[in-house]
């Protein structure tokens, strides 16, 4: 079947743009290989609405809404290949089933490269955390960390210390010169300069942090900024521009969330160096309702 819009994605982003489509009486599909990045928080914060829920929840209320509507229609699985065609684009499953449509979404996300310390990557989305204004509040008040992935996590230690007492570990990814030391004794950031050497749960909510010369600290939570990385090949596969984002590679897009591909539209954390759920289910629905407009308009 030709699909007016397909949309890669069927997460925040990806769910946002289909219902605009759907809404305009659009035959839209959406591709979903149900991995969204937030799936190992338990709960999802600073979405007005929706505070404190779990975010499979609120995809799984999402996913209906977008059902109701009868252009709409989900498929499960993961989308290897994508290309234009003469009627517009071609996205094939890696099961071999091909779908074509005249627009497409990419809502594709990114993947997180976590640091390479023992025990971390247990504690993702429970005790080590990315995002202040997601997760920042729970863990307030008291001892946090935030383990150095590169010269910029200064600004992310700076932007914590309004959460609690924080302290940079340099895990010889980051050592701070003298103006930067001067920078942290200003915000009351300390600096712990020994390599971690493993986080480990300390048995009531906390996290032990283990240093390599054998000292242990313990903190409510460790945050840190991974690289990331596409999630998906779609947009290289199409020819899509990208842009350097603070942490890896974003799509590219204008003020209409159209890549630099005329018909082929991105939103969510592809397509924007700063992410949480908010700001995908706006880019979303803009992107939704662009990739309408341009079929009505040209």
């Amino acid at each position: 079947m030709q699909y007016d819009l397909i949309v890669v994605g069927g997460s925040f982003a990806g769910l946002s743009a289909a219902i605009q489509a759907a809404r305009a009486r659009r035959n839209v599909l959406v591709i979903d290989a149900g991995q969204p990045r937030n799936r190992f928080a338990a709960h999802s914060h600073g979405f007005l609405g929706q505070d404190g829920r779990a975010p499979d929840a609120i995809l799984d209320d999402a996913r209906r809404q977008v059902l109701a509507y009868p252009t709409a229609r989900v498929v499960n699985g993961y989308a290897g290949r994508a290309a234009a065609t003469g009627a517009g684009f071609e996205v094939s499953m890696d099961g071999g089933e091909t779908f074509g449509a005249s627009r497409l979404v990419l809502a594709t996300g990114v993947r997180d490269i976590l640091p390479d310390v023992p025990g971390l990557a247990e504690q993702w989305g429970k005790t080590v955390l990315h995002c202040p204004y997601c997760h920042g509040y729970e863990v307030s008040g008291g001892s946090l960390g935030v383990l150095a992935t590169g010269p910029m996590s200064i600004h992310q230690a700076q932007l914590i210390a309004d959460w609690g007492d924080v302290t940079l570990f340099g895990n010889a990814q980051f050592e701070p010169d003298a103006e930067q030391i001067t920078v942290l004794d200003t915000c009351k950031v300390g600096f712990e300069p020994t390599t971690v050497s493993e986080l480990q749960e300390d048995g009531s909510g906390g996290l032990i942090v283990h240093l390599g010369d054998g000292r242990k600290t313990v903190v409510q939570a460790m945050f840190t900024a991974p690289r990331n990385t596409m999630a998906s090949p779609l947009a290289e596969q199409l020819g899509c521009g990208f842009t350097d984002g603070f942490l890896g590679p974003v799509i590219t897009v204008d003020e209409r969330q159209q890549t630099t591909v005329p018909g082929v539209y991105a939103a969510g954390d592809a397509a924007r160096a700063m992410h949480n759920i908010a700001f995908a289910v706006s880019a979303g629905a803009f992107a939704g309702v662009c990739a309408h407009q341009s079929m009505v308009f040209g």
